[in-house]
């Protein structure tokens, strides 16, 4: 016999009751992509920034409406105003010389169509509040349509250093901005951020910079497991420093010239580069992780991470190639900081992971056998990398062969040759130093 459980038919009649009294539910679905358009202007004593989203990102409002619940346009600025004050304006924030600007004065809204194209640049953009509405005979229910929006900022001075702080994650699952940065002099400044980007230094100073790429050197080396795993490879076989020292000095070198080369724009631009370059990162994790196994030579090892660290530098690269936007005027500065940063992690890596190898590797009955398992485990880790990496680059078709292939293949070729005769040169005294005891 069941056991009745006292009350529960009065809670549910209770909530019947409830739900007869309530009023509509109007949910806002939150869109799953987004995308922000932004121009920012400083001129004069204003700041002028216009903005376009899509207004299903800005939620539901109290917009008028006609017979078959479609919007009516022609007297709909008040309620696009509203979203604009209360949904679009809190999540952009602009500064001047670090300081929040004061209250923004909502110069002028209007739909648009999402088919519209007067974002295509500042000038059209502006000039688009100025053209008649859309017709109120269309039948747009809201949200079909994207909002822009012109506001002004007093500044007190259009040569200060302007930042904007973009908090865009509430209009969209996955959102995307394109913001362009007109400064009174110079070319206009494009950025595509992706996510919730926060402070953004539109025109950055020099210290600025060096901070961001510096920041971004350390994340990019201590996030990424497979430049980890290389260095984990270079250094386990070793109890001695001066090897140690060469072999690390020669994997930086060579991954600060291709990384350098590569944000100048002399490495190749074509779709199957970077799964190349991926894939033969794999490959050298793998390839040291079997010599560590089969037997080292420290004359050959620093050669080795040379070559090697060449591929790395390209890696690095890429990491460092979407980072460039917020170089503003500083290309040399953000990249000796982003090398840096890269050193500075790397070293950090070191100091740690040296000490603590060498104390478990004492431990050990053999530290021979203990440096032949822990290069097993990275070489089974390197090769599922390099057999999905390998599926990967399989889906690019091979390069064309013509003279643009020709001519990238002889200079990279030149510049392997000029860097072999260097290596060549120094070889013979680094391994006489790496020989004294």
């Amino acid at each position: 016999m069941r056991q009745r459980i006292p009350g529960v038919p009065a809670l549910l009649l209770l909530l019947v009751c409830l739900c007869q009294f309530q009023g509509p539910a109007v949910a806002h679905v939150v869109p799953a992509d987004a995308r922000l358009n932004l121009f920012v202007k400083p001129e004069g004593a204003v700041l002028r920034l216009i903005a376009r989203i899509g207004l299903a990102s800005l939620g539901d409002g109290d917009y008028p409406t006609r017979a078959g619940n479609f919007v009516v346009v022609s007297r709909a600025d008040e309620a696009l105003a509203a979203a604009a004050r209360v949904a679009l304006l809190p999540a952009l924030t602009p500064l001047e010389d670090a300081k929040p600007l004061g209250p923004p004065r909502i110069v002028a809204v209007r739909m648009s169509l999402p088919s519209d194209r007067s974002f295509e640049s500042y000038e059209t953009a502006l000039a688009s509040f100025a053209r008649p509405r859309l017709e109120d005979g269309l039948d747009l229910y809201w949200g079909q349509q994207v909002i822009d929006v012109l506001v002004e900022y007093p500044i007190r001075s259009d040569r200060s250093r302007f930042a904007l702080d973009i908090q865009p994650d509430r209009f969209g699952h996955h959102v995307s901005t394109a913001l362009r940065f007109l400064p009174p002099q110079g070319e206009t400044r494009a950025f595509v951020l992706t996510g919730n980007p926060g402070l953004v230094h539109l025109d950055p100073g020099w210290t600025q910079a060096f901070r961001h790429f510096l920041a971004e050197g350390v994340a990019h080396i201590l996030g990424g497991p497979d430049h980890l795993l290389f260095l984990a490879c270079l250094i386990l076989p070793f109890a001695r420093l001066r090897p140690l020292v060469v072999i690390v000095t020669a994997f930086t070198a060579a991954h600060s010239l291709t990384m350098i080369a590569a944000a100048l724009g002399y490495a190749p631009d074509a779709l199957w580069f970077p799964p190349l370059v991926e894939t033969l990162i794999a490959a050298s994790i793998l390839y040291m992780a079997l010599e560590n196994i089969l037997g080292v030579n420290p004359a050959r090892r620093w050669t080795l991470a040379f070559a090697f660290g060449l591929v790395h530098g390209f890696g690095f690269s890429f990491g460092l190639s979407q980072q460039l936007q917020f170089a503003g005027n500083h290309l040399a500065v953000s990249l000796l900081a982003f090398n840096l940063g890269v050193e500075i992690g790397q070293l950090a890596v070191l100091l740690v992971a040296v000490p603590l190898l060498r104390l478990v590797l004492n431990r050990l009955p053999s530290e021979r056998l203990g440096v032949i398992v822990a290069s097993a485990l990275i070489a089974h880790t390197a090769m599922h990398w390099l057999a999905e990496r390998w599926g990967e680059l399989a889906k690019f078709p091979l390069p064309r062969a013509d003279v643009l292939l020709a001519i990238a293949v002889m200079r990279w070729t030149i510049a392997g040759l000029v860097l072999a005769g260097v290596v060549w040169l120094v070889s013979r005294p680094l391994n006489r130093w790496i020989g004294e005891r």
